[in-house]
C-alpha cells in the first residue's frame, strides 16, 4: 500500500478525521483506551464458480485480501473463487447513516492469484490512473482498467522460460511510486518491467535479476544465492520509488536487492534460524515483506508462524526483536500493515490472526527481542481467519477482510486457502468421496477509530499475552 500523497488529489475523499491520540507509554498499556466503531461491512458476493476439479472452488466464496488505493476513496479484494471485487467508499461513511457495501466492479480471474496491484497514482476523479496488475498461472501479465472489467487489456507483458516457452509463474508482484516501473517475482528470478511509454510499451522485462547463480548445475547455486520461489516483495520507502527490494521465499529466505541502481544483490540471510530458535515463533515460509514507514526496519510474516520478525537493515541485518502473541499457524495468507507513531516512537504494526482477531503493536522498532501485543480486539467470533488489516492513510480508518476453508468432516483441523496443501484432498480420495469445505464466516469491514459516531461501537482491549477470542 502507498501512502505517498497524490499530486492531483480527488474531490472524491473520506472527511477529515482527527488523528487518534496514540497510548503515551508502549507497556504496560494506559487505561486511555481508543474507541472502535463499525461504520459499514458487506459479505463475499457470489460469482459462478469457474469450471475446475478442485471441490473447493464450489463452496461459498471468502475474501483474502484487501488493499486501499492510493488516493484512499476505494478498496480492492480478492477472493477465492477467484476475482478481484472494488468497492468505492461513500464520501459520507463518516457520518451516519451508514450504507452498505457494495461491489462497483468485478473482475473475474481465469487462475488463482496473489499477485495483483493498483497503479500507484490512483485517482478515483481521474479515469486515466485507474489501472489495475493481475498476474495469473499460465498467462501474461495484464494491465486492466478497474473499472472496465468487460474491456481487454490495455496491455500485456511477458515472462517465459526460454527452454520451453512456457509462462514463468508469478508468485509475487509489485507497483510502487512513481508508477513508471513494476516488479515480479518467480522461481530464482526477479524481472522489472518499463510501464513509463504507453506508446510503446515493451512487453519483455527489462531487467532480469537471477536470486542464485545458475538453475542448471545439480547444486542449483552451489549454495550461493537465495534459492527458491519469491513469494513476497516489498520495496523500502524513500519517496523517489528507488528504495531497496526486499524479496521473500517459501525456503524461508530473505534478500536485499538494488534493483535501481545497480541492478544486484546487496544480502541474503535466511530467517529460520532467528524465527526457530531466537524468537521461538516457528514459521513455514514468506508470505510478506513490509518496510516501516521510515525505511530503517523490515517486517517478515511467515505463514504457520505465531509471530512476526523485525530486522533493522542498517547494520549487520541481524534481528532486531520479534512481535508475539499473533496466532498465524495456519497455511493462509495473513497479512499485516504498518503506520506511523504519532510521537515519533517507532512504528505501529496490526496484525490478523486465524482465531478472527486483530492485534495491534505500538513501539516497534523502540524494542529488542520480544514485543507482546498493545491491543486487540474480535473481528469475528473465532469463525474464520483475518486475511488482512488495511490502514486508511488518515489513520483514523481501518478496513479488515475475514474468511476461510475449513472441512466439515473434521471440525478440528486447520483453516485452509489456495496456497494450503492437497493432504485432505489425498486423504479423501482414498477413501473414495471428495471432501466437503465450508465457508463459516466471511466479510469485509470497515471500522473507524476514535470516531464519536457508529453503530457498534466497543473498546480495544489490552492484551498480556496471547490474543483470547472474544465473546
Amino acid at each position: 500500500m502507498s501512502t505517498e500523497p497524490n499530486k492531483n488529489p480527488p474531490t472524491h475523499k473520506l472527511p477529515t478525521q482527527p488523528p487518534r491520540e496514540p497510548t503515551p507509554e508502549i507497556q504496560p498499556p494506559t487505561t486511555s483506551k481508543p474507541s472502535l466503531n463499525l461504520l459499514t461491512s458487506t459479505t463475499c458476493p457470489t460469482t459462478s464458480p469457474p469450471k475446475s476439479p478442485d471441490p473447493r472452488n464450489r463452496d461459498t466464496p471468502f475474501f483474502k485480501s484487501a488493499q486501499w488505493t492510493a488516493d484512499g476513496t476505494t478498496l480492492l479484494t480478492l477472493t477465492s473463487h477467484p476475482s478481484i471485487q472494488t468497492y468505492v467508499l461513500p464520501s459520507t461513511l463518516l457520518t451516519p447513516p451508514h450504507p452498505p457495501l457494495t461491489p462497483t466492479s468485478t473482475l473475474p480471474l481465469p487462475e488463482p492469484t496473489s499477485s495483483f496491484s493498483p497503479s500507484p497514482y490512483f485517482s478515483l476523479s481521474h479515469p486515466s490512473t485507474q489501472y489495475l496488475l493481475t498476474a495469473t498461472t499460465d498467462h501474461p501479465i495484464h494491465l486492466t482498467p478497474i473499472f472496465s472489467p468487460a474491456s481487454p487489456p490495455l496491455a500485456s507483458f511477458f515472462l517465459i522460460k526460454p527452454e520451453t516457452e512456457s509462462y514463468l509463474p508469478i508468485t509475487s508482484l509489485v507497483w510502487p511510486s512513481p508508477g513508471t516501473h513494476f516488479i515480479t517475482g518467480t522461481t530464482n528470478l526477479l524481472a522489472l518491467f518499463d510501464i513509463s511509454r504507453p506508446d510503446s510499451l515493451r512487453s519483455t522485462p527489462l531487467l532480469k535479476i537471477p536470486t542464485i547463480p545458475s538453475t542448471r548445475h545439480i547444486s542449483k547455486g552451489n549454495g550461493i544465492g537465495m534459492r527458491g520461489t519469491v513469494s513476497a516483495l516489498g520495496l523500502q520507502p524513500t519517496g523517489a520509488g528507488e528504495g531497496i527490494l526486499a524479496a521473500g521465499t517459501w525456503t524461508r529466505w530473505v534478500g536485499l536487492y538494488d534493483i535501481y541502481r545497480s541492478g544486484s544483490v546487496i544480502a541474503n540471510f535466511s530467517v529460520k534460524p532467528s524465527a526457530d530458535h531466537e524468537a521461538g515463533i516457528k514459521g513455514k515460509g514468506v508470505v510478506q515483506t513490509i518496510w516501516s514507514p521510515c525505511g530503517r526496519y523490515l517486517v517478515v510474516n511467515e505463514r504457520g508462524s505465531e509471530g512476526l520478525l523485525v530486522y533493522d537493515v542498517r547494520g549487520t541485518h541481524k534481528l532486531l526483536g520479534w512481535l508475539s502473541g499473533r496466532d498465524g499457524t495456519t497455511n493462509q495468507r495473513l497479512g499485516v500493515d504498518v503506520f506511523p507513531d504519532q510521537n515519533g516512537n517507532g512504528f505501529e504494526v496490526w496484525a490478523g490472526t486465524k482465531n478472527g482477531t486483530v492485534v495491534m503493536y505500538e513501539g516497534v522498532g523502540m524494542n529488542e527481542e520480544e514485543t507482546k501485543p498493545t491491543w486487540g480486539w474480535g473481528v469475528n467470533d473465532g469463525e474464520s481467519a483475518v486475511g488482512a488489516t488495511a490502514m486508511h492513510s488518515s489513520g483514523s480508518v481501518l478496513a479488515t477482510c475475514s474468511g476461510s476453508w475449513k472441512v466439515a468432516e473434521d471440525d478440528s483441523s486447520d483453516e485452509g486457502s489456495s496456497d494450503d496443501s492437497d493432504s485432505d484432498s489425498e486423504d479423501d480420495s482414498s477413501s473414495g468421496k471428495k471432501p466437503a469445505f465450508v465457508v463459516e464466516e466471511t466479510s469485509l469491514k470497515v471500522w473507524s477509530i476514535d470516531a464519536s459516531n457508529g453503530t457498534a461501537a466497543q473498546e480495544f482491549e489490552p492484551l498480556e499475552g496471547d490474543v483470547e477470542e472474544k465473546e
